[in-house]
């Protein structure tokens, strides 16, 4: 359900898009799927949210958040927090729903099509406000993870929803190719990405 003639943008929950394609056991490779969409339609702009630890002298994330930056992408960051949870294990919190929401809402006239990569339910009340102003949202997301990374009512909401695991030989990284960077698992943290204490693996 896509049209050549629709003016579309992109609105990608990084933590969010890593966990689900982790939870499929694939890389995103970043230029095959910018490529994908833009076959679909006319894109209009493509966004990757972001939070990073600023005071850190180095970034497992800043090759990719750099790589996108060069390469077709309009890049969203804010500074995270880092603390020590209850079991000892660092974690990163930092939250992008609103910059994302805002985005999105200001983008509302120019656009005809948001596809948001993201399950997280918060986003049911921006999808309903976006298709109010008489715009079609797809979501992209996971059910086959374990647990399924869409929430139902985010789901329900959306247009139309793709299941991210048929997206796989489309976006995702080729094993014996090196294209755009892959977010890669760093094993020192976790990454809290909510104000519900919902742990989600870092991003790098």
């Amino acid at each position: 359900m896509f049209y050549a003639h629709e003016r579309m943008a992109l609105f990608i929950d990084g933590a969010n898009l890593y966990s689900a394609a982790r939870g499929l056991n694939f890389d995103i490779d970043y230029k095959r799927l910018l490529d994908y969409f833009r076959a679909k339609g006319t894109l209009i702009r493509a966004f990757y949210y972001t939070a990073l630890l600023e005071d850190q002298e180095y970034s497992p994330l800043r090759p990719l958040i750099d790589w996108l930056d060069y390469n077709g992408y309009s890049v969203v960051t804010k500074p995270a927090k880092e603390f020590t949870g209850a079991d000892g294990r660092r974690r990163v919190k930092g939250n992008m729903d609103i910059e994302l929401a805002i985005d999105a809402l200001e983008l509302a006239d120019k656009i005809d099509h948001f596809i948001l990569f993201s399950g997280d339910g918060d986003f049911r009340r921006l999808v309903d406000a976006v298709q109010r102003r008489g715009k079609r949202v797809t979501v992209v997301s996971t059910m086959r993870s374990q647990p399924p990374m869409i929430a139902d009512e985010l789901r329900r909401q959306a247009d139309q929803f793709i299941e991210l695991e048929t997206l796989r030989d489309a976006v995702g990284r080729a094993q014996t190719e090196r294209p755009a960077p892959a977010m890669r698992n760093d094993i020192d943290y976790e990454y809290d990405d909510d104000d519900e204490g919902l742990d989600r693996p870092a991003r790098g």
